[in-house]
């Protein structure tokens, strides 16, 4: 049995239709029709003393008439104030004062003693406005008191004095007209509501890919900016980042309709542009060159360029933006950001995917007989042990030849072929992990600790200076960043001594922000201009001896680890750059 309790909630949710205006709209009115009441009192007042002073003949107001009048002045008054204050029972106000009117109109009507068209005429209004600002049965009642106070004074006038077939003709001719201008306004009264809720809905639904579309430019990687009359009026997040500005977070008005009132409004537009005014001064102040040539476009012509962002203290600033200028229908325009270090990415990626297959198959091409010299080289080393240090029972074989420092030194010889040769298996190893795409094994270093232990064994007897300025901590695979920094440190050797007779390579490490930076630094030559664009291109070297993938494998290498390897032209001294996310607050040592 199914219960009850669904049917008879269906029936209490379901509600009457609503056929009046928004409470805005209402509020508004019924402010315009409070104020009408106002001064049609305080008019009447005076005419009726003006009038009795004009006329010397004329009576004064009876008791009756100064009192109606001056309650309706006092009470027109207070429904004015109340509407000023108070914002609830709007609809009960209006009721009230809408049957007031009626009442104190057919008091009026009677004490003139007579007929008094004025006075019937302003019924009409009342009518008008109560099938315009109330429920459609509400305001059929007022019509209907109107119509029943106009034909009881007409009948009790012709009582009292001769009964004419023309009052009442008249009386019901009044009647009838209110009829006529209660449906003409109830009409209108639909079809305003009609409209206010189809702009109602239209509002929301603006409002809605409003959101949206400040949703989707906030999220968009790209920077978007818009200029009107030589003013910044929007800029996203990425705006912001790409240009490293610091973003201030603005206001946002809350989710519900009934909370985005006026003063919010305001407070959102003030701070909104008080962030525009802010990203607009540090602009100007930062890429002065980018607002110029941005503002200097002429009214509807676009342009492309690329824009050099400049080398600042923040220094994870760098790199280049394509900038699209963009006329808008309007007159303003729109300046399109985008970060040319993706495109740089996803070429390396298409470069290191063509790449990957090559270098896996030399790769294992080259661990065959490196597997071979390693196995010789454990050999041999084993022979020298047996030599040196001959098995007990061999008594009859003969004392060898050889002196024990040259015994010695071949022994040194080699285990430095099979440390070479395990080293060259990393290497070979680490190039299959790249070109298989594989994820690096990370782990955290303590770069002030772990640094000085490798410049210790693979620069020993070179001049390599350490600065370490704070204690930070990256993630990295151990053996990779060893591959980059010999790399480096072995491409600032060799270009230094073509430079100077005492080569030396200075590293500087220190935070900026959030990143690590380590700093190979040089005395050499540096890049030329010409060579910079080509500079982590695979094979590319200005070496005759080199083979061009060095900086190239270093580069995809601290990519795989979610760093950054770039080359500072800017520097004084020859200047490659790595920048690692810290995992923790850099300390000063």
């Amino acid at each position: 049995m199914k219960p009850a309790i669904r049917f008879v909630s269906t029936i209490t949710r379901s509600a009457p239709p609503n056929d009046t205006l928004p409470l805005p709209q209402l509020r508004k009115l019924g402010l315009i029709y409070s104020s009408y009441r106002f001064a049609v009192s305080l008019f009447s007042m005076l005419m009726v003393y003006i009038t009795a002073r004009a006329d010397s003949g004329a009576s004064l107001p009876s008791f009756l008439q100064q009192t109606t009048l001056s309650f309706y002045v006092l009470l027109s008054m207070i429904l004015l104030g109340l509407f000023y204050v108070v914002n609830k029972h709007m609809r009960q106000q209006l009721a009230f004062g809408l049957a007031l009117d009626v009442i104190i109109l057919s008091l009026l009507l009677y004490t003139a003693g007579a007929p008094d068209l004025q006075l019937t005429m302003l019924y009409m209004v009342v009518v008008a406005a109560s099938f315009m600002l109330l429920h459609s049965s509400q305001a059929l009642i007022i019509t209907l008191l109107a119509i029943i106070f106009v034909i009881y004074q007409q009948f009790f006038y012709a009582i009292a004095n001769s009964m004419s077939l023309t009052n009442l003709g008249d009386a019901l001719l009044i009647s009838a007209s209110f009829l006529a201008v209660g449906g003409l306004s109830w009409s209108i009264s639909q079809r305003l509501v009609q409209l206010e809720k189809v702009a109602a809905r239209h509002a929301k639904e603006v409002e809605r890919l409003n959101v949206i579309n400040q949703e989707v430019i906030t999220q968009m990687v790209n920077g978007v900016i818009v200029i009107d009359q030589a003013h910044i009026v929007l800029a996203n997040l990425a705006a912001y980042q790409l240009l490293s500005i610091p973003h201030r977070p603005s206001l946002t008005l809350p989710t519900t309709s009934e909370s985005r009132t006026p003063i919010d409004r305001r407070r959102l537009d003030s701070a909104s542009a008080a962030q525009l005014a802010d990203f607009e001064e540090q602009l100007d102040e930062q890429h002065p060159q980018l607002l110029q040539a941005c503002l200097t476009v002429a009214a509807g012509q676009s342009r492309t360029f690329t824009y050099d962002l400049p080398a600042v203290a923040n220094v994870s600033v760098f790199g280049k933006l394509r900038v699209q200028i963009i006329p808008l229908k309007d007159g303003s325009k729109l300046v399109m950001l985008e970060d040319l270090r993706r495109e740089q990415a996803n070429a390396q990626q298409l470069k290191l995917a063509s790449l990957g297959q090559l270098t896996a198959s030399i790769a294992h091409e080259i661990r065959n007989p490196l597997a071979t010299i390693s196995q010789a080289s454990q050999l041999l080393m084993e022979d020298v042990v047996e030599i040196c240090h001959p098995p007990a029972n061999n008594m009859t074989s003969p004392a060898p030849d050889y002196s024990d420092e040259h015994i010695a030194a071949n022994h040194e010889l080699y285990k430095m072929i099979f440390s070479q040769t395990k080293r060259v298996n990393r290497i070979i190893e680490d190039i299959l992990k790249l070109s298989r795409q594989q994820q690096a094994n990370q782990q955290p270093i303590v770069l002030a600790e772990w640094m000085p232990a490798f410049l210790e064994n693979h620069f020993q007897g070179h001049d390599v200076f350490l600065r370490v300025k704070t204690q930070p901590t990256i993630s990295f695979d151990t053996h990779q960043l060893e591959q980059v920094l010999i790399n480096l440190i072995n491409n600032g050797l060799r270009h230094s001594s073509y430079a100077h007779p005492h080569a030396f390579v200075e590293i500087e490490i220190y935070c900026a922000d959030n990143d690590v930076i380590i700093d190979i630094l040089d005395g050499g030559t540096g890049v030329r201009e010409h060579d910079l664009p080509h500079l982590f291109n695979p094979f590319f070297t200005t070496d005759q001896a080199g083979t061009g993938l060095g900086l190239y494998l270093s580069q995809a290498f601290c990519e795989a680890n979610q760093a950054r390897l770039l080359y500072v032209p800017e520097h004084t001294k020859t200047c490659f750059r790595l920048i690692a996310p810290a995992i923790n607050t850099c300390s000063h040592v």
